[in-house]
Formats: structure tokens, sequence, C-alpha cells
């Protein structure tokens, strides 16, 4: 049983991490938030990255207390779901021509997400990563250092009260006429506080005369840093220590690898398929060590 629960954990990890490799490059190529897009993006979260699109749920869910069992939260019945969801994502489209920040979209369509409760399982984490989608689509993701799932992790308690706006459990009962204002305090006040952080960092680094990173550096995000690292002790890498360095399944880290070559920062050291070593390009080989590369 043991085993089995911890291969579970495992690939859900492995399945949240394909998931917003997903949304990340769907958002730099600019792709319209549909039906679709969401169905497809739960199929990766849930079964990983040869699943299907998953379909919405064809009957009635509960939330309940993990501790009693008392229902929490009851969504609105199946047969709603489809046109529920319909309008959500038309309402999405409206909102981005009609200019409404980036911030406020991105926390009204989580909290609806979480409230229509399309899928029998997997709608948090769903909801979560279709906010990071938006807010990396409209320029606020740090480049690639925003993580909605990290920041709502540290405090459970604080983001599951913020969701829960309407003092009845049935979705029927006014929920859907709920005010959202505690909510949207909450969500635009965790994207405050990790901007005002990075602000506050890029302040003392340069009080501090740290040099300005180059921008062969700037170039590469928070998993090409981490690989970057690996080199502070390697002469070359491989499949595998990506794979483990990064948590990853070794056919993402491939898949990883394989965009890192085409950008021209690591180089095949070998010519063989398996176990294909890497080695860094001769620019990138100077910055390693150095700590804001890490």
């Amino acid at each position: 049983m043991v085993l089995k629960e911890k291969a579970r954990d495992v690939a859900e990890v492995r399945n949240y991490w394909n998931a917003l490799l997903r949304v990340e490059e769907w958002a730099e190529r600019k792709k319209t938030l549909s039906e679709e897009l969401i169905c497809k993006l739960h199929g990766i979260l849930e079964k990983g990255l040869r699943a299907r699109p998953t379909t919405y749920r064809d009957g009635q869910n509960v939330i309940r207390d993990s501790v009693g069992g008392a229902i929490i939260y009851m969504p609105p019945e199946a047969n709603d779901v489809p046109v529920f969801m319909s309008e959500m994502v038309a309402w999405h489209n409206r909102a981005e021509k009609d200019n409404i920040p980036t911030p406020l979209i991105a926390a009204l369509i989580h909290y609806q997400f979480v409230t229509i409760h399309p899928f029998y399982d997997g709608n948090g984490r769903t909801a979560r990563l279709l906010a990071t989608f938006i807010l990396h689509r409209g320029g606020y993701g740090l480049n690639g250092f925003l993580s909605l799932e990290e920041h709502h992790a540290k405090d459970l308690q604080s983001y599951y009260q913020a969701l829960m706006v309407h003092p009845h459990h049935n979705y029927y009962m006014s929920r859907a006429d709920a005010d959202l204002t505690g909510w949207l305090e909450y969500f635009t006040g965790i994207l405050a506080r990790v901007f005002t952080e990075s602000k506050n960092e890029a302040v003392r680094l340069a009080k501090e005369n740290v040099p300005a990173e180059p921008e062969e550096l700037r170039l590469l995000d928070h998993r090409a840093r981490i690989v970057l690292g690996l080199f502070a002790t390697k002469e070359h890498i491989t499949t595998t220590d990506v794979a483990a360095g990064l948590g990853l399944s070794p056919r993402m880290a491939r898949e990883l690898i394989r965009e890192w070559v085409n950008q021209g920062w690591l180089i095949p050291n070998t010519t063989s398929r398996k176990n294909r070593q890497y080695v860094l390009s001769a620019i990138y080989r100077q910055f390693v060590g150095s700590l804001s590369a890490i």
C-alpha cells in the first residue's frame, strides 16, 4: 500500500510539472483560453502528457471535510457544467478585449472554475494552473519564477478560507452571486507580495553593487538555471541527471534538453542516442559557479 501511494505521489508531481511546462509554452505562444485547452490541461495533470483531454463530469460531486466528512460545498449539477464552462470562457475572452487587468481576470477565472468544479478530481490544481496561464500570458509570469501552487501551499488554510465567500454549501443557494471582494484581496495580495519581494531583492543587489546578470543568463528560466548549476561538479550531464535534478520523468527531461540544445547552450557530446552526454557551450561555461545562475 505504501509503495502504491508513493508511486501515485511521484506520478502526481511529474504530471504537475508536465502540465506547468505546457501552460508556460501555451502562454508564450499566446494561445487563446478555450474549453479544449482546459480539458487538455486537466488530462495532462491527471494522466500525463499522452492523455486524452478529460471530459466534464457526468454526475454530482461534493467537497467534504477531511475530518468529519461533512459537506463543505456542493457544485452545480452535471447537466449545467457545459453551459457554465462555455460562459466562463466567453467571459474571459470579453474581459481581455475590455482590458480588465490581468490579475483580476486570473483571480475571477480561478474562483469560477473551482465553483463550477467541472471534473471529478484535480479541480484545484487545474484552477491554479489556469490562473498561472492567464498571468503568464498577460506578462505577469516573472520569467517562469511565479508559482501560485508554491505560494498557496505555504498557507493552505488562508487559501481555502478566501475561497469560502458564501456561508451556504449549495451552489444554487446564491453561491454565484457571492461577494468576491475577500477572494480578490487575497489573490492580488499574493501577487503583490511576490512582486514586492522580487523588487526588494533587485534593490538589494543594486545597493550591494552586484553586477547585472549577462543577457545570456537572463534568458534562462529557473529550470535551466538549476541544470546550469549541475555543471559546478560535472564536466557533462545526462538525461538522468536532468530528470533527477528537476524531479521530472526522463521523457520530460529529454524534451527540455532538446529545447536547450536548439537554443544553443547545451551541446551533445556523444553521437550515440543511448546515454547521450551533454556539455555547456563555450559562452555558458564562463557562468559556472555564479550564484545568481543557480
